[in-house]
C-alpha cells in the first residue's frame, strides 16, 4: 500500500521467494547474513537452494560464478560493503571479465545502516560496481521498486548488482500501474525551475523536499534514476535542457555515484549548472539512521537548504 513503510531489504527476501517459486534455476547464497539480508526467507522455503557461505564473501563470489557456468542463476547476498568493497576482485575478476550470469543483492548500505557505523556504511559501493565492464548497477527506492528490480535483474542475462536499505522507506510506488525497465529513469513530478535526480532512500526524501520548496514558489522536477548503470541518458538531457539546473541526490559519496554518472553526461554532452548532493568525501559515523540523515543533510530539510543555496 502506498505510504508503507518498507526497508527495501525485506522487499528483496520477498522477491525472492516469490521467484523461487517460478524457477529452480534460481539459487541464492549467503555469508552467514542470512537473517540480516532476509534471504533467511528463501531459506525456510528452499533450503535445498540456499547456502550459506559462512564469513567468506570473497569465496562465496568464486562459488557462484562457478554456479553460473552450469546455468544456474545465483544471487550472493551480504552487507554492501563486503559486497562490493571485500570481494570486489572476486567479483570483477570471476563474474565480470567473463561476464557471467550472477547477481549480487548488497544489503545495509549507506548513512542508514546506523549504529553499525563507518566501517559498515559503505558510501562507495557504486562508484565501484559502476567501474566493472558490463556491470549493471541498480538502487531502488521502495518496496515495489526493489521488487520489481529483483525480477527484472533475474531476467537480464548478465552481472547485476543491487543496492538494498535497512532503513524502513514509504512507498511511493503502485504496484498495479508500476513498470520497472532496466537503464529507464522515471519523472515523479514535473518541474519548471530546477530538477533533482535522486536515486535509492533519497527519493522519498526529494519528493518531500520539491513539496518544501513548491511552498516557497520554487517549481522542482524529481526523477528518479533506479538504474545508475545503464544510466537514462535521454532523461537527464531533457531535463538539463528544460529547467537548466540539475541536482542529483544520493545516500553515497558524491565521488563515483550518481553525482558523477550524471556530470560525465552533462560535461560531453550539455554542459549544465550542476551541484551533486550526498556524502562530501567524509567517513560516516555511529549513530540513529535518520539522525544520520539529518546530521549528513540527507533528509528533505537537508536537501531544501542545498538546493536553496546553490540556485
Amino acid at each position: 500500500m502506498l505510504g508503507d513503510m518498507i526497508a527495501t531489504r525485506d522487499s528483496y527476501g520477498n522477491a525472492l521467494v516469490e521467484l523461487g517459486k517460478e524457477t529452480e534455476k534460481l539459487v541464492v547464497l549467503d555469508a552467514d547474513l542470512a537473517a540480516a539480508t532476509k534471504t533467511g526467507v528463501f531459506k525456510k522455503e528452499f533450503p535445498e537452494r540456499h547456502i550459506d557461505c559462512g564469513i567468506a564473501e570473497s569465496n562465496m563470489a568464486g562459488i557462484a560464478a562457478g554456479m553460473a557456468t552450469t546455468g544456474y542463476v545465483p544471487f550472493i547476498s551480504t552487507f554492501a560493503m563486503f559486497a562490493a568493497g571485500r570481494a570486489f576482485e572476486q567479483v570483477r575478476n570471476s563474474i565480470g571479465y567473463p561476464h557471467l550470469n550472477v547477481k549480487i543483492g548488497a544489503t545495509h548500505a549507506g548513512i542508514s545502516v546506523g549504529e553499525d557505523g563507518a566501517t559498515h556504511q559503505c558510501n562507495e559501493d557504486i562508484a565501484l560496481m559502476r567501474t566493472i565492464p558490463g556491470m549493471v548497477v541498480i538502487n531502488p527506492s521502495d518496496d515495489v521498486e526493489a521488487k520489481a528490480a529483483v525480477k527484472a535483474a533475474f531476467e537480464h542475462d548478465g552481472p547485476c548488482y543491487l543496492r538494498f536499505g535497512r532503513l524502513a522507506v514509504p512507498v511511493i510506488n503502485d504496484e498495479t500501474t508500476y513498470k520497472f525497465e532496466i537503464g529507464k529513469g522515471v519523472e515523479l513530478r514535473p518541474g519548471k525551475d530546477l530538477t533533482i535526480i535522486a536515486t535509492g532512500l533519497c527519493v522519498s526524501e526529494s519528493l518531500k523536499a520539491a513539496d518544501m520548496l513548491a511552498a516557497e514558489g520554487i517549481d522542482a522536477q524529481v526523477i528518479n534514476i533506479h538504474t545508475i548503470k545503464p544510466l537514462d541518458e535521454e532523461i537527464v538531457l531533457a531535463a538539463a535542457k528544460a529547467t537548466g539546473k540539475i541536482f542529483t541526490v544520493e545516500e553515497h559519496s558524491i565521488i563515483g555515484g550518481l553525482g558523477s554518472a550524471v556530470a560525465e553526461v552533462l560535461a560531453e554532452k550539455c554542459p549544465t549548472k550542476l551541484t551533486r548532493i550526498g556524502v562530501k568525501d567524509v567517513f560516516g559515523e555511529s549513530g540513529p539512521a535518520k539522525e544520520l540523515l539529518h546530521k549528513y543533510e540527507l533528509d528533505a530539510e537537508g536537501i531544501v537548504k542545498q538546493i536553496k543555496a546553490n540556485m
